[in-house]
């Protein structure tokens, strides 16, 4: 059995699929879609812009989305891959946006609108520096949960991705974060702040989720071929009725990657295609079992060498 995986933020670098946009047209009208729909180039910013425009919320998720969606036609239409024959598809948080326009739930346009309010609202929902993340390397989800209850007081430190074996991504107020992060530090772990720019998934993000209800409610969903794997749930989710508040709910919960992909493996997957930017998710699956075949493709040349 196969499954196909889409990454999240963090992924992103300026040029990404630059040698598909040159080589193949439905990519240049891919990526022309997604301007038009926006309203600005989001193109120039992927290919040409600075990294500071890109890592801008509302630039990144339909950014990665758009490249991911990209590649994905071009195996399809140009390679003959017939990836909607598997039987699985998972995105890691936004990923999972990419996700549903390949299996046929959302069009692009629907999903680049909705991104790129998603990351205005994530962006706008705690003032800058006062919200942070981390990774914390080494712990396993029941320890680091340890810590957080040990440290007292109102403000928020929540498990935000549970990623992998020995990675766990808190979110939270920047203040708490940085006091477990001194915790660990005693006890020889280590913990990493993320260079992201809100502490996405927890109840901080509670105004963006409202916010993004009515957006997502207001757009047409269709069931989508193969089942999406849910964040929220680590299932197959391919009810409509169920695809939209769960990804409503996504904005605040934890990102259940781990699970998703323990879920995939004990129905008997044993290989993993990554497509889109980098190789974080091959890298988090190659933590969690030894045992299944994983590749990416985020470049021309990695089609050659799959």
């Amino acid at each position: 059995m196969h499954a196909v995986l889409f990454p999240g933020q963090g992924s992103q670098y300026v040029g990404m699929a630059s040698d598909f946009y040159k080589k193949f047209d439905s990519v240049k009208n891919t990526f022309k879609l997604v301007d038009d729909t926006l309203g600005y180039s989001l193109s120039d910013i992927i290919l040409n812009g600075t990294n500071e425009d890109l890592k801008l919320t509302k630039n990144t998720q339909p950014a990665i989305m758009t490249v991911g969606v990209s590649i994905y036609n071009v195996l399809n239409n140009e390679f003959n891959l017939n990836l909607n024959s598997r039987n699985f598809f998972a995105g890691h948080s936004l990923g999972e946006y990419t996700a549903l326009v390949c299996s046929g739930s959302l069009t692009i346009e629907q999903a680049a609108y909705l991104l790129h309010e998603r990351g205005k609202a994530m962006q706008d929902a705690v003032p800058a520096g006062q919200g942070a993340m981390m990774a914390v390397l080494g712990m396993t989800i029941s320890e680091v949960e340890n810590e957080i209850n040990l440290i007292s007081g109102d403000e928020v430190c929540e498990i935000a991705n549970d990623n992998s074996i020995g990675q766990v991504v808190v979110s939270g107020n920047k203040k708490v974060i940085e006091t477990l992060s001194e915790n660990i530090k005693k006890k020889k772990k280590r913990g990493i702040i993320l260079p992201v720019s809100a502490p996405f998934h927890c109840s901080l993000m509670k105004k963006a989720a409202k916010y993004m209800k009515v957006k997502i409610e207001s757009v047409n969903f269709l069931k989508p071929k193969p089942s999406i794997i849910s964040n929220v749930t680590a299932r197959e989710e391919n009810d409509v009725n169920r695809i939209k508040p769960l990804l409503i709910d996504q904005i605040t919960s934890r990102v259940r990657w781990k699970d998703s992909v323990d879920y995939m493996i004990k129905q008997g997957v044993n290989s993993f295609l990554e497509i889109g930017p980098g190789k974080v998710l091959s890298g988090l699956v190659k933590k969690i079992s030894k045992d299944v075949k994983i590749s990416n493709i985020s470049t021309i040349e990695d089609i050659k060498h799959d």
